[in-house]
């Protein structure tokens, strides 16, 4: 690792950590003890440093298979909400026992997607995370399994931890997973496969390399890691990929660790710029001729009717849409979203106030 890569990671004040269902379990689908009590005990050194630290755990629904009686994980939903319901507990149960020695609580923090999609919940959540990490509490964030349906789910912890990591604007985001790297190939199908110690911009062609296995517990795979790296080092974060059963969190903040490092990006976004881009979920979508184009990403000026080809989707006022050129290409560079009447697109504000039925009409500021 070169010396200014090492330095990033040196560091790093804020972090968010999260450990995958296989980091968290062992073989035989119990709680892997040794291992979460070394991940906590590590994380609790992190914060006597003076870094502030988040822990997003996964391992609810996995936990809770085996008490109910669960031989592999079920596909109903009453049934995952039924496990994570048992192993949320069990989990709590297990990190408050290691970390009361240490004199340190847990605080659970459980959301949905509604929680960070709401301004005004989000800055609640924003603001608690603040004031726990000025008390003797180590915050502990999961998805509401046990309430969640597919409308208000995240889809996976990896993509709730970048979103954690925005929220707090994280100066790294540690993923540990049961692979150490993201490879070249899939390592467990292309003998071949090469690890990517550093990736300095998530481009197409990484995203591809990504394409790939999945857990048979969790529900993360390799996609879905380098996508909450794209959204992570848009907001001028770090994101190390790691191995968690064999890279320690010492080894990461000493800059030592073995694994992937996603670089921030040169111009990050700001924080209203990330809830825009990244957490909210688009209503609708924008078609915009060249002109249109060229004014969001070339010139900085707003969308103006005449840009627009075509929309769709049912939007109003404060929704977000994503904005599409003529090649049916979303705009990836800058954010990828912009929300009607008050919210930015390519980092430009778009206002959209569409009349009662046909094309909605954009005006400027």
């Amino acid at each position: 690792m070169e010396p200014r890569q090492k330095e990033l990671l040196v560091r790093a004040r804020t972090w968010v950590v999260k450990a995958g269902t296989r980091v968290l379990l062992d073989g035989a689908g119990r709680l892997d003890l040794n291992t979460i009590r070394r991940l906590l005990e590590e994380l609790v050194d992190l914060r006597e440093e003076g870094r502030q630290v988040v822990f997003v755990t996964s391992g609810a629904i996995g936990a809770g298979l085996a008490p109910l009686g669960f031989k592999t994980r079920p596909t109903s939903l009453p049934e995952l909400q039924a496990a994570a319901a048992v192993g949320q507990s069990l989990l709590m149960q297990t990190y408050n026992g290691f970390l009361a020695p240490r004199g340190y609580a847990v605080a659970q923090v459980l959301l949905t997607h509604e929680d960070v999609e709401d301004r005004r919940r989000y800055l609640n959540i924003r603001h608690t995370l603040a004031a726990l990490s000025a008390r003797r509490a180590l915050p502990v964030i999961n998805e509401n399994d046990t309430v969640a349906v597919e409308e208000i789910q995240f889809g996976d912890n990896d993509r709730l931890s970048a979103l954690v990591a925005g929220l707090v604007g994280a100066d790294l985001l540690v993923l540990l997973s049961d692979v150490g790297a993201l490879y070249t190939a899939d390592p467990t199908r292309d003998p071949g496969a090469r690890a990517v110690p550093l990736v300095e911009q998530v481009t197409p062609e990484v995203e591809a390399m990504a394409a790939g296995a999945t857990s048979g517990l969790g529900r993360g795979g390799m996609s879905s890691k380098v996508r909450a790296a794209r959204a992570v080092c848009s907001a001028g974060g770090a994101l190390f990929l790691a191995h968690g059963k064999k890279t320690t969190l010492r080894s990461i903040a000493a800059g030592e660790a073995t694994g992937t490092l996603f670089l921030p990006a040169a111009a990050p976004l700001r924080q209203r710029e990330r809830w825009i881009a990244h957490t909210l979920r688009p209503a609708g979508e924008l078609v915009v001729d060249a002109g249109g184009a060229r004014a969001l990403l070339e010139k900085g000026r707003s969308l103006l009717p005449v840009g627009i080809v075509s929309c769709g989707g049912d939007f109003g006022v404060g929704d977000a849409v994503l904005v599409r050129d003529m090649g049916v290409a979303t705009f990836r560079r800058p954010p990828e979203g912009g929300t009607t009447n008050s919210g930015c697109c390519s980092r430009n504000l778009l206002f959209v106030v569409p009349p009662s039925g046909g094309l909605g009409a954009v005006v400027e500021k």
